[in-house]
């Protein structure tokens, strides 16, 4: 969800201090560790308030010896301005989604590969589980660490001006905005439809002017940025999930004591499970007031789009990028792809 700020809120933001996310009144002597957490959310998204959480419980278990102060809403810079801040060790985490820590490792994009997970139960049993570890073994070889626990970024959804998607022969011919992402654009080609890559900045006029046709976020991004406004259709199509790492810069994480890393480590992973189900709740009440705004919701099949996409190609050629041993752990969890 980076597209919530970058210019407009670097600018609004640029004067507000830190928002140190602390109970720890009264305590007179500075933490013996002070820790800078960056991410691309503003203070409302359940990721930010999980983490407040998360940092009031670290203060206490800690006796005040470790502050974890939150810098939300892009005030530290866009995705690869914070990317490359924790891995020199100016900032100590950050929440990257999988497709923009992906830049640097490139298995981490495995989560986002085009209707791989039928359903929640799923993703967390591939993240938390196999795929979690390898994808973790891989963020640790660039000197960083990763958390156990993967943060939700929700399901993608698919919208359009025109008719409704129900199946993948509707995507043919297309016009359809994705991320600059080359799994993306992969995948949208692979179905036959047009895909164009736009910052997400132009995404509001490009749909208004019919540069393009539909588009495709997560429900609570498409309320944000009144695309209900502009378009008129939402396939439920879940056909792709992302999540966020919550990584630490390498060399800071390891020279915290062991005591310090398990009470960081279980108030991170334990927030971390919480904000999983508030997302999904907070996707059930979205739909709802999408509804209310003229949306028009359509479940759709699947199964046809797979079947598009194994006939196209994109499972083998993303199983050979991704190698053999990351792909087998991905589809012991979901099944067959390739």
């Amino acid at each position: 969800m980076t597209v919530l700020t970058r210019r407009t809120v670097l600018r609004t933001l640029a004067a507000t201090p830190a928002v140190s996310l602390i109970g720890m009144p009264h305590i007179a002597r500075a933490a013996e560790f002070e820790l800078k957490y960056g991410n691309n959310l503003p203070l409302s998204h359940p990721l930010n308030i999980r983490a407040h959480e998360a940092a009031e419980r670290v203060a206490k278990e800690t006796n005040g010896r470790v502050e974890i102060k939150i810098f939300p809403n892009n005030q530290l810079g866009g995705d690869t301005d914070m990317l490359s801040q924790v891995r020199n060790g100016g900032i100590t985490f950050f929440t990257p989604s999988a497709l923009v820590i992906a830049t640097l490792v490139p298995v981490a994009a495995i989560n986002a590969v085009g209707f791989a997970f039928a359903d929640y139960d799923q993703v967390w049993k591939a993240m938390d589980g196999k795929l979690g570890a390898h994808v973790r073994e891989a963020i640790s070889k660039v000197n960083l660490f990763a958390f156990e626990k993967m943060w939700d970024n929700g399901f993608r959804q698919m919208t359009t001006s025109g008719k409704p998607i129900e199946q993948a022969k509707d995507m043919s011919g297309l016009k359809i905005r994705v991320p600059v992402s080359p799994l993306s654009i992969s995948m949208f080609k692979a179905l036959d439809a047009a895909p164009a890559s736009l910052q997400f900045s132009e995404v509001y006029s490009a749909l208004q002017t019919k540069v393009v046709d539909a588009q495709e976020n997560p429900l609570p991004i498409i309320q944000v940025a009144k695309l209900f406004e502009v378009q008129k259709n939402c396939a439920v199509s879940n056909h792709i999930w992302d999540g966020f790492w919550f990584i630490a810069n390498g060399r800071a994480w390891r020279g915290l004591p062991a005591d310090i890393q398990k009470i960081v480590g279980d108030a991170i992973n334990d927030a971390g499970v919480k904000q999983r189900g508030d997302i999904k709740a907070l996707n059930e009440t979205v739909q709802a007031d999408l509804q209310s705004k003229g949306l028009a919701f359509n479940k759709t099949n699947p199964e046809t789009f797979r079947a598009k996409l194994r006939e196209a190609g994109f499972y083998k050629e993303w199983q050979e990028r991704f190698g053999a041993d990351a792909w087998s752990l991905l589809e012991g969890a979901v099944g067959k792809l390739a």
